[in-house]
């Protein structure tokens, strides 16, 4: 689809989607769950499945911001990844 990192806004620039999606490639593609599946109680879905499957709570991210979200909600997502563009480091 070629979107932009739905955590960092594209701040980190573009995602590489020609990447494995490992951390030797911390601007990788992979698929972001929005609200996360591991805590997919609090947001309502019948299961986790459900929350993975459910197409509005998906975004592209880089590998690098996804893993400093963890299973957190994008506005502390977004804190850190503004902390990689100051910081250099992930």
């Amino acid at each position: 689809m070629e979107g932009t990192c739905g955590i960092c806004k594209g701040r980190l620039g573009p995602i590489h989607y020609d990447e494995p999606s490992d951390p030797q490639h911390p601007l990788s593609f992979v698929i972001d769950e929005i609200k996360p599946v591991s805590r997919w109680r609090e947001f309502g879905y019948e299961s986790p499945r459900a929350a993975a499957e459910d197409w509005n709570n998906l975004q592209p991210a880089h590998y690098c911001c996804n893993a400093f979200k963890s299973n957190q909600i994008a506005g502390k997502g977004q804190v850190l990844a503004q902390k990689i563009v100051k910081d250099g480091t992930w």
